[in-house]
C-alpha cells in the first residue's frame, strides 16, 4: 500500500528503517538546521528507533565543515543539537532514502535531475509542502549571505513544516506495518 505526503503524492518506503535526508546547497545552514529540528520531533514522538534523519548539500564546497556558526547558535539557543559535518548528496543515496527533502525549488530540480529512476525522483519533496500554513513560495530562503535574523526565520519555517512531515512519516510507518 502506498504512503502519501502532505501534497497527496504517493511514495513507497523501503524496507527496514525509514530514512529522511534534508538537502540544501552547501549543507551548512538550512539542511543541518532541518535535520536537527526534525530529529528532535522524531525523538519526541518515540520514533528514533524507526526513523533515521540526515542531511547533505547539492554541492561539495563545504564537505567536512561544521554547520555555519549562526546555524549552530540558533539551534543551541532553541534547545536543539548542532553536531554536524557537511557532505554532498550522491545519486546512489536514493536507494537508501525514503524521502529526500529539498529546502528550495532549485534543490528540488537538481535532486530530481540527479535521481537515477523516476521512482527516486518521486521521493524528492519540498520541506514547506508539509506546512499547512505555507502559501505561494515554498522555499526556505538561504540565510547564508544575510544577518542573524535570516537564521531565525529559517528556524521558524523549518519548525512550521516539521509536524506535517512527522505526520507523513508516521503514515508511511503505519502503511509499512500494515503491508
Amino acid at each position: 500500500m502506498a504512503s502519501y505526503d502532505a501534497a497527496g503524492s504517493a511514495y513507497a518506503p523501503s524496507s527496514g528503517t525509514f530514512r529522511v535526508c534534508f538537502v540544501c546547497t552547501g549543507n551548512i545552514c538550512r539542511s543541518p538546521m532541518a535535520e536537527h529540528v526534525f530529529r528532535s520531533y522524531v525523538e519526541e514522538a518515540g520514533l528514533d528507533a524507526l526513523v533515521e534523519v540526515d542531511s547533505a548539500g547539492t554541492g561539495g564546497w563545504h564537505e567536512g565543515d561544521a554547520a555555519d556558526p549562526r546555524t549552530v547558535a540558533v539551534l543551541e539557543e532553541n534547545g536543539y543539537g548542532s553536531e554536524h559535518a557537511a557532505r554532498q548528496f550522491q545519486a546512489g543515496w536514493f536507494a537508501r532514502r525514503d524521502l529526500v527533502i529539498a529546502l528550495d525549488e532549485g534543490h528540488l530540480r537538481a535532486l530530481r535531475r540527479l535521481a537515477p529512476t523516476p521512482a527516486d525522483a518521486d521521493k524528492v519533496r519540498l520541506l514547506r509542502s508539509y506546512d499547512p500554513g505555507a502559501a505561494g513560495d515554498l522555499d526556505v530562503p538561504d540565510p547564508y549571505y544575510g544577518g542573524r535574523d535570516g537564521f531565525d526565520t529559517c528556524l521558524e519555517l523549518v519548525e512550521a513544516a516539521c509536524p506535517g512531515l512527522l505526520t507523513a512519516v508516521r503514515g508511511a510507518l503505519g502503511e509499512r506495518g500494515a503491508a
